[in-house]
């Protein structure tokens, strides 16, 4: 694995950051900042992982917001 000093997310997890944001705003905050079906319906780590996965324009957006939270 190549070295990545200047990507903060090099090493994290998508799992944690999905959960890092659950904790710190909240499903219903959640579905409110970032408008996707996975954070307002029936919303699950599970769910969300799957989805964020699938779609890279939507895991850029909970890329962008958990930088923002950890600053």
């Amino acid at each position: 694995m190549q070295e990545q000093p200047n990507n903060p997310l090099h090493g994290i997890k998508l799992a944690n950051i999905v959960e890092h944001l659950v904790v710190q705003y909240g499903w219903k905050e959640l579905g409110v900042l970032i408008n996707i079906q996975c954070f307002q319906n029936n919303p699950s780590i599970k769910s969300s992982l799957k989805f964020l996965r699938r779609t890279p324009w939507a895991r850029e957006k909970v890329e962008k917001l958990y930088l923002k939270s950890i600053k």
